[in-house]
């Protein structure tokens, strides 16, 4: 009983387990954590796995030092299989790479520095984007030291993370086939085109995918953020083979076995029948 114009108590209404879940949910997700327990308060202390990468590839490691570059690209080149290519929340591994070096009459940097092969000469571990058949645009990572001219190409790259802007190796287009055929009515000229395009497709769709352009060249791929090389789990087998598209070149360089790729993978371009294991 209470006494005339005494305040009264409040009442308090116990929750049900069902509300207290609920609460605790709310909490959580707005990152306002009170452990009650001591199950719950180690699961709050443990970081939030945000990051797809990280679950799709536990291995994952950070950015790879300049100096890990700096070698020969023909030593470089099966190094860089199983590494990851990031562009903000798009993550590819790499699959199939070709090295070109210096002397190399297959390399762009056979004519020596121009305005479009600059950065073929520029320091180990920056980006050499071209453009091929003033469509596709061709992601290189620089090898060697500075002044060298050689660089590997990335072929073919398998999707990690951020995948609605990747593309799927049966995706292919053909409006470069109809502009062709417009341009060239010599029929062996048109089949030189279809055949170029089908090998170029694969490695076209990395630059796609990243969603590169010339402007990214002598950017350095060992520094955080923007385009970057991220250490990534070793493959356990290799393929290796001649490189494709280089019938220009002397006989020498035409059949060396510089192209390589990871065993066992769907992510390589074709032609696949000439990789054998390494």
């Amino acid at each position: 009983m209470t006494t005339s114009g005494a305040p009264t108590p409040s009442r308090f209404k116990r929750s049900s387990p069902r509300k207290k879940q609920k609460l605790r949910s709310r909490r959580l997700v707005a990152g306002d954590v009170e452990a009650t327990g001591e199950e719950e308060s180690a699961w709050a202390r443990q970081p939030i796995q945000a990051s797809p990468v990280s679950d799709a590839l536990p291995h994952i490691g950070r950015a790879l030092p300049r100096e890990f570059f700096e070698i020969d690209a023909l030593d470089l080149a099966p190094l860089l299989l199983g590494k990851l290519l990031r562009r903000d929340e798009v993550v590819l591994r790499i699959t199939e790479v070709e090295a070109y070096r210096p002397n190399d009459s297959a390399c762009h940097g056979r004519f020596g520095i121009t305005a479009r092969t600059a950065p073929v000469f520029g320091p180990g571990g920056h980006a050499y984007v071209y453009l091929c058949y003033g469509l596709h645009m061709m992601l290189n990572i620089v090898a060697d030291k500075e002044g060298v001219g050689a660089a590997v190409l990335i072929r073919s790259c398998a999707p990690v993370s951020g995948t609605h802007r990747s593309m799927t190796p049966d995706q292919l287009t053909f409006t470069p086939l109809l502009i062709a055929s417009e341009m060239y009515k010599d029929l062996y000229q048109l089949l030189v085109i279809l055949l170029n395009h089908i090998m170029t497709e694969e490695f076209a769709k990395v630059g796609q995918a990243l969603g590169l352009t010339t402007d990214w060249s002598n950017h350095p791929l060992y520094t955080p953020g923007g385009l970057e090389v991220l250490d990534g789990p070793e493959p356990e087998s290799i393929l290796v083979g001649p490189r494709v598209g280089i019938e220009y070149a002397l006989p020498e360089h035409v059949t060396a076995p510089w192209r390589f790729a990871i065993a066992g993978t769907p992510w390589i371009s074709a032609p696949k029948n000439t990789l054998r294991p390494r």
